[in-house]
């Protein structure tokens, strides 16, 4: 029996076994409700408001703090011997590096299909607003993290929820952060392990398979991909959060640069449809044609492929954040809110802007209503300029696969830890199953899991936004409390220790 055909039974079994749970959850997580002729998924309602709110909270911080946001990045207001593992920029690659992936590039494809061009000014929008919760639930990861006597740290919902429903509401608060903590590490390994490794593995490696023109065997060729990516995984999530972090300050980066490049060229070769893009944009957000729901079906879908990018009020980024060196938990939630204008108002903007010029006929048809996939799309616009740009392309994506697995790596650790221990052994123990799901993901789709993981990490954002507000006065303090450090600074005078708080543990 070829290795191929086991795989192909595996898949049927896990998909028949899994199929049923997977629909059940999705159906619950995803509960969409009509309106204006299309229909909303109430958990992005959720994190869109979530948005709504803190952006409003905090007086529109992400632009009126983004300058400050910058500086701090650059490390203009670094303390010595601030407690953490890595700076600031490293810690923000680091994240962003476990956003940035094949949604970037094949879910926008899809929304500016479904909701055509003006999907993209509500993503953008979206996207403003999803930076905002970014800076409060980071600002909670830092606060609350847990320093280890090695010099590690720990942070993320699992975290801040029963220390910060502790501090504030009592022994009550702490039993149910408690109960939220344990599901929120449970919610966050299962995506880690389906999520943000096995799709990430199989959905490259098709995208290799697909640029090379077939010419690998699928299942020899498959093994081999799989096996030289778990070694290099393997070895950097060895070096724990700082080895992860060296890796993405400089990958990020590079692909970052490698994909807006890309971009840039498809786009400038088309220079003289830019104008009419942004007008299709602009028009198609107030005046959609050919869209299911109008207005309302454009708005719904951009909302829903930025909240899905960038993860904000997920809780997930607090993890890679919390690792900061810093004394001021809330400077490092202003550099987190930066996180979502790179995912979404960056590099989501640059993937549709470049469809929308190319016009790639495999875009006209899915607007038509043929199922094409995002990948395709998005490579095929690429092809419009040059016929070796879907290289290009492929490069970038084996780089976000790659950077996002390392980072769900580290996020699953974590939540491993919490749930089983921080030993070494146990530590020892995720890192080889992790890098065990990473040969599976080359081998196996197991599409069912992938849609569960999908719906157990959205159930998370319940949790998690709900304790952003009850300890948001928490998150105004420590912003207070860096506001009055930085003006300090500039007038030379002693810096403000931050304020702290401890629960009676």
């Amino acid at each position: 029996m070829s290795l191929e055909s086991v795989t192909q039974d595996i898949d049927k079994a896990v998909s028949d076994f899994f199929d049923p749970v997977a629909t059940w959850l999705s159906d619950i997580v995803f509960y969409a409700v009509p309106i204006g002729g299309t229909e909303l998924p109430l958990i992005v309602a959720w994190l869109v408001v979530g948005g709504l709110v803190f952006t409003t909270w905090f007086g529109v911080i992400q632009f009126r703090k983004f300058k400050l946001a910058t500086e701090v990045v650059r490390g203009k207001h670094d303390e010595a011997g601030s407690p953490g593992e890595v700076n600031h920029f490293q810690a923000l690659t680091a994240a962003v590096s476990g956003t940035v992936g094949l949604g970037n590039i094949a879910g926008v494809a899809v929304a500016v299909s479904i909701g055509g061009p003006g999907a993209t000014f509500w993503m953008i929008l979206c996207g403003l607003l999803g930076m905002a919760t970014k800076f409060v639930e980071v600002t909670l990861g830092v606060k609350y993290r847990e320093e280890h006597p090695d010099g590690t740290v720990s942070g993320g919902p699992m975290h801040y929820l029963p220390k910060g429903l502790g501090e504030r509401f009592g022994s009550r608060g702490r039993k149910l952060g408690a109960i939220l903590a344990g599901l929120a590490s449970a919610m966050i390994l299962f995506f880690g392990l389906f999520g943000g490794n096995l799709l990430q593995i199989n959905q490259s490696y098709v995208q290799l398979s697909s640029t090379m023109g077939g010419g690998i065997d699928t299942s020899a060729g498959a093994l081999a991909f799989g096996v030289v990516v778990a070694a290099l995984v393997g070895i950097v999530l060895l070096g724990g959060i700082r080895s992860i972090a060296s890796v993405t300050s400089r990958l990020v980066p590079a692909m970052a640069v490698i994909y807006i490049v890309a971009c840039l060229t498809v786009i400038l070769t088309n220079a003289t449809a830019v104008p009419g893009a942004f007008g299709a944009i602009v028009e198609g957000a107030f005046n959609p044609d050919g869209v299911t729901g109008g207005v309302i079906g454009a708005l719904i879908v951009g909302f829903q492929r930025a909240a899905f990018s960038n993860e904000a009020g997920l809780g997930s980024a607090p993890i890679a954040h919390s690792a900061v060196k810093t004394k001021h938990p809330a400077s490092e939630g202003l550099v987190a809110l930066l996180e979502p204008f790179l995912d979404t108002v960056v590099i989501c903007t640059m993937t549709a802007l470049t469809i929308i010029v190319a016009e790639p006929a495999s875009w006209v048809a899915a607007r038509e209503g043929k199922e094409i996939g995002g990948v395709t799309i998005t490579s095929d616009a690429f092809e419009t300029v040059l016929p070796w740009f879907p290289h290009v392309l492929t490069v970038a994506v084996l780089l976000f696969a790659f950077s996002t697995t390392l980072t769900w790596g580290y996020y699953g650790l974590k939540a491993w830890s919490y749930l089983f221990g921080k030993s070494r052994g146990s530590e020892i123990t995720f890192k080889a199953v992790y890098s065990a799901f990473v040969v599976a993901g080359s081998l196996l789709s197991l599409d069912s899991l992938i849609s569960l993981s999908d719906s157990v990490l959205f159930m998370l954002a319940v949790f998690n936004i709900i304790g952003l507000y009850l300890l948001a006065p928490v998150v105004k303090r420590e912003l207070d409390s860096f506001l009055e450090h930085v003006r300090d600074k500039k007038r030379g005078g002693p810096a403000l220790e931050p304020q702290r708080e401890h629960s009676a543990e």
